[in-house]
This record gives C-alpha cells, sequence and structure tokens, in this order.
C-alpha cells in the first residue's frame, strides 16, 4: 500500500479482530458437546461411548479442513476458505436434526462429526494465519485474542443448548436452530476477512532483533517446515499440551462429583464456569509469550499442569479441585493461544495457514488420546481418578523437555518476508 492511499495502514483492522471473534464463537460451540451426552443416551438409548462419538469424530478430523484451508488460503485469501469452512461446519449440524432413531448414530457421526469438524478446521485456520499478517507488532495478544472467541463458544452456547434441549422431546431437532444461528454468525464475520494489501507494514513497529520473543527472518513453505526438526517439536509440544488438558476436559464434572463429593448440579455449573478460563487462558498466555517468549510460555504451560494434575486426586475440598481445575483449562487454552504466533515466528506468516493448519493435527491426536486414556486408565484403576490424573502429571512434567530443546531454524537461504502470495 502508497502513503497516498491512506495515511494510516493499520486502519480498520481491529474490525477484523472483532470478525475472526464472531466467527470463533459459532466454531467453539462444538465444546458445549458435552450438554447432548444425556439427552441423546435417554432419547436413544446410547451408551456413553456411542454418545460422545461424534463429538470425537469432530476432533479427530478438524486437521483436514485446517490443512487443506490453511493451504486453499494462502494462495485464495481468508474469505472464501471462511465461507467455506462455516457453511460446511453449520450445514453439517443443521443435518445432525434428521437423526431420529437409536440405528441412525452413523448419521450423526458423519453430519455434527466427520462433516461439522472438517468445516470447523477450515474455518478455525483462516483468522489464525489472517491476522498474523495484520499484527505482527501484537502478535501472540491478537492470535491470543481470535482463538479465545472459540474458548468461549460454549460458555454461550451450552445454556443456549440445554434450553431448547429442556423444551423438546426430540432432542437432535435442536441442531437445526443452532446450525442456522451458527451459519448466520460466521458468515457476518467471515464477510470482513481479507489479508492485508501488498507492502504492509506497521506505522514505527520494528520487528526485534533481540529479546525474548524474537521472529525469523525466513520464509518457509510447508514442504520445507515439514523438513524442519522445528515443526515436529512444535506439534509434539501442542499435542502433549492438549492430551492433558482434553483429557481433563471430558471428566470434569464426573471428577468433582468423585473427587470433591459435590452435587451433579455443582459440578455443571463449575464446568460452565470453567470455560471462561479456556478462553481467558488463550489470551493471557499468548500475551505473556510476547514479554517472557514462546518456550518459556510453554514451560509454564505444562509446568503448571505437572503440579495441579499431581495434587488433584487428593483435593478433597471443592474450592481447591475448583482452583486446579480452573488453573488446568487455563493452560490448556494457553496453548491454542500461543501456537500460532510461535509457529509464524518460526516459518513465517505468508504461508502461516498452511503451516500451522498442518500443526493441528496436534489437536486431533490429543483431542482422541487424552480422554481415551483418561477413560481407559479410569476403568482400569477401579474406576479411580487417582492413576489417569498421575499419569497426565507426568505426560505434563515430561514434555517440559521439549521447549528447552526447541530452538529457532536457521535463517539462511530464503529471502525475508516481504512478499505476501496472492490474495
Amino acid at each position: 500500500m502508497t502513503t497516498s492511499s491512506s495515511s494510516n495502514p493499520t486502519r480498520g483492522r481491529w474490525w477484523i479482530v472483532v470478525a475472526a471473534v464472531l466467527v470463533q464463537l459459532a466454531l467453539g460451540a462444538v465444546y458445549a458437546w458435552s450438554v447432548f451426552n444425556k439427552p441423546l443416551q435417554a432419547e436413544f438409548g446410547w451408551s456413553k461411548t456411542q454418545a460422545v462419538l461424534p463429538f470425537e469424530v469432530a476432533i479427530g478430523t478438524i486437521f483436514i479442513g485446517s490443512l487443506v484451508g490453511g493451504r486453499i488460503q494462502d494462495r485464495y485469501g481468508p474469505r472464501p476458505v471462511a465461507f467455506g469452512g462455516v457453511v460446511l461446519y453449520s450445514a453439517g449440524i443443521m443435518l445432525a436434526s434428521l437423526v431420529s432413531s437409536p440405528g441412525q448414530l452413523w448419521l450423526l457421526v458423519l453430519t455434527y462429526g466427520a462433516m461439522g469438524g472438517i468445516g470447523l478446521g477450515a474455518a478455525y485456520i483462516t483468522p489464525i494465519a489472517m491476522l498474523a499478517k495484520w499484527f505482527p507488532d501484537r502478535r501472540g495478544l491478537i492470535t491470543g485474542i481470535a482463538v479465545a472467541g472459540f474458548g468461549f463458544g460454549a460458555v454461550i452456547t451450552a445454556p443456549v443448548a440445554k434450553a431448547l434441549l429442556g423444551n423438546t422431546a426430540d432432542k437432535t431437532s435442536v441442531f437445526l436452530p443452532l446450525g442456522i444461528a451458527y451459519l448466520v454468525a460466521g458468515l457476518i464475520g467471515a464477510t470482513f476477512f481479507r489479508n492485508p494489501p501488498e507492502g504492509y507494514a506497521v506505522p514505527g513497529f520494528v520487528p526485534a532483533s533481540t529479546g525474548r520473543a524474537v521472529a525469523g527472518t525466513r520464509v518457509y513453505t510447508l514442504p520445507e517446515a515439514l523438513h524442519t526438526r522445528q515443526w515436529y517439536q512444535l506439534t509434539a509440544i501442542l499435542a502433549l499440551n492438549v492430551t492433558c488438558g482434553i483429557g481433563f476436559i471430558s471428566q470434569a464434572a464426573d471428577s468433582a462429583e468423585d473427587i470433591a463429593g459435590v452435587a451433579a448440579t455443582t459440578a455443571a455449573t463449575m464446568v460452565g464456569i470453567l470455560g471462561l478460563f479456556n478462553g481467558g487462558g488463550r489470551i493471557f498466555w499468548a500475551w505473556l509469550s510476547d514479554r517472557v517468549g514462546r518456550m518459556q510460555a510453554f514451560l509454564g504451560m505444562l509446568g503448571l499442569q505437572a503440579i495441579c494434575f499431581a495434587i488433584l486426586p487428593f483435593a478433597a475440598a471443592f474450592a481447591l479441585f475448583a482452583i486446579l481445575a480452573a488453573f488446568i483449562y487455563l493452560a490448556y487454552g494457553g496453548g491454542f493461544g500461543t501456537m500460532p504466533a510461535t509457529s509464524a515466528d518460526y516459518f513465517g506468516t505468508p504461508n502461516a495457514g498452511a503451516i500451522y493448519g498442518a500443526m493441528i493435527v496436534a489437536w486431533s491426536i490429543g483431542g482422541v488420546v487424552g480422554p481415551l486414556l483418561t477413560a481407559a486408565l479410569y476403568e482400569a484403576n477401579n474406576q479411580s481418578y487417582t492413576l489417569p490424573f498421575l499419569v497426565l502429571a507426568g505426560i505434563a512434567l515430561v514434555a517440559m523437555a521439549l521447549p528447552l530443546i526447541t530452538k529457532m531454524p536457521s535463517p539462511a537461504g530464503v529471502a525475508a518476508e516481504s512478499a505476501e502470495p496472492a490474495r
């Protein structure tokens, strides 16, 4: 952009942040799935494992959408990918309302799970990669804000879905109005998506060459990034952080009842409040990483989880249990808030959609392994949470080695991050 076209090239970029948060709020509704578990079990006679299967498939297929959508975005810009992802995600949820018998679990898995998950992944990656380009001066904070919307989505959706479920005997019918709402919100937000113009720069901003949070000067393509050990190290850090966090999230209400002895209604209220820490952690840790460094932030997240999981099985006092749970949610959200900026620092922003989109496979891996591991250990330990939570503490502790050995890739060989791809 030339100076004649605008005196301030950053004008309007905060409105794009608002649009991104709106899209992420709609997508984050997927984390409200626990509200549907018992109603679906009661209506169709499904087991707990069957009832949670659509959610597991949705999380497991996110990386497909993020990988494909990220590569398309880097070539054609964020808006068409966001539109396509929102439509696929919303259509999957609306079509889930067609499920009407116990034998149609496959249809719920196909619509809500596969269609919803792939669409979610495509729409999720677009604002993250886009905002990293608009805010090189606040890269950690701004991507944290973007994904915080995802964390808060369930906080808004859960009570709405619960109210709808209470007013109908046909539980799957609530997916239709919810899907329509997600479609409207997502399309409105995606309308404002766009990459910065060619030559975009923030007035007065000079990338840091020293200090904790220093961005690299080399631009990587996805194949080049996949040939570095750092891509796998970052993916492993995210996968292990997700494994620990979502392993607890999948059992938060039940473990509160078992360990702290609270009633189901109290445990459900706690889970709703904890969603605020999931969203807030995405902003807090991302902001902190701008100041103390990306790897230092990940050390803090993993170390905090190791401590909390080690104490959690013995937290009979509900206040202590809730505080430890809040810290776990905070650290879990922090991984999603901090990793997009970390990826952009290490590999550049022009191909951020494809590179971080591929990295989202960590979410799918951790999102499946964490709940399955926790449930299996719970059953193996005479339906006690002591062993699963101590194992999660050990995973977090061992994972702390990764941030200590993960260094910035070599800058040699590729031009600096100046030429943006077509939009």
